[in-house]
């Protein structure tokens, strides 16, 4: 992996959060997550903190320390959390429920400071690169989009009426947005630019038959070359974007893979499984080059940051 700043977690059934050397697969930090099992795990784009999503809470650690402590507890869902994330200066970050509910949290104040209702329970929320609006999927097959600055439901989507929305994507660039389903099949839309508001109109692009089975996290990769789909058949694909013609298959999981998420140069990709493992793969070879075990139950989540920090200072922009 590029980068001796890397910070690689995992977590799931076993109430613990692991941290791992990306290249060596060795283990150096163990959290204790006592509340529940741990459905998600964001890391803030400066890498000071760990966002760990349970049932009900949001616990938020530090990255650097041995403070084995959450500093940060955020309480007000009232059911699994099964989204989270920070928007791109790490001030705010926000959430999804099966308590059927979105919410927003300020890093720097107590208690939540927006909710919205999705009137079901949700599977997966983004934030849109504009950081303006947040998109939500739920059980019912609905997608929403959240605008931030009207604080209202600026557009829905249902895919396919009755099916679950387990998880959405967005393209660096905002211009596409994927939704995967329940039955195995990503639909894609072309993101319209309005002068206003960037994801008022979705035009259809394409639907792909990804899986046979549920598809549990999609997600486009920082280049924009790639949609990773990870299943319930023990498989994650790698769809051309320029095409949607099937790339490769990675296998190597024996159960459910969950969760996955790409380095920053979409050079490699992360994976997350039931087999309570996580694996690290080569994308161009497909080849997993290195196996993360010591979970003791499944392992339904992985984060990684392996940016550069100030990036943007550092390269005069």
């Amino acid at each position: 992996m590029p980068s001796p700043q890397v910070v690689l977690a995992t977590a799931g059934y076993d109430h613990t959060i692991r941290f791992w050397e990306a290249t060596s697969g060795i283990c150096y930090r163990t959290l204790q997550y006592a509340d529940s099992q741990v459905n998600k795990l964001e890391i803030t784009p400066d890498k000071q903190y760990l966002a760990a999503a349970g049932n009900p809470h949001i616990r938020l650690f530090e990255v650097n320390t041995n403070n084995p402590q959450p500093v940060t507890s955020f309480d007000g869902h009232t059911n699994n959390v099964t989204a989270v994330g920070f928007e791109k200066e790490g001030r705010w970050l926000f959430s999804g429920s099966e308590d059927g509910t979105v919410k927003l949290w300020d890093l720097r104040a107590s208690g939540c400071q927006r909710e919205y209702e999705s009137r079901a329970a949700v599977n997966t929320v983004i934030l849109h690169p504009n950081q303006g609006e947040l998109l939500s999927g739920d059980e019912n097959g609905n997608i929403r989009v959240w605008d931030l600055t009207a604080n209202t439901c600026s557009c829905e989507l249902v895919p396919e009426v009755g099916v679950a929305v387990r998880s959405l994507s967005a393209s660096h660039d905002g211009s596409l947005v994927v939704a995967a389903n329940n039955k195995g099949t990503c639909y894609v839309w072309r993101l319209q630019r309005g002068r206003e508001k960037l994801t008022t109109h979705f035009e259809p692009l394409h639907k792909l038959q990804a899986h046979d089975k549920y598809i549990l996290k999609c997600l486009i990769s920082p280049d924009m070359r790639y949609l990773a789909t990870a299943s319930s058949d023990c498989t994650v694909n790698l769809w051309n974007l320029d095409g949607f013609s099937l790339e490769r298959t990675l296998r190597g999981h024996q159960r459910w893979v969950w969760d996955c998420v790409f380095s920053v140069d979409a050079a490699f990709l992360v994976t997350a499984s039931s087999d309570t493992s996580a694996r690290l793969w080569e994308v161009s070879s497909g080849e997993a080059i290195r196996v993360y075990s010591g979970h003791h139950k499944a392992a339904v989540c992985c984060a990684l940051n392996d940016s550069a920090i100030d990036a943007r200072e550092t390269e005069g922009m």
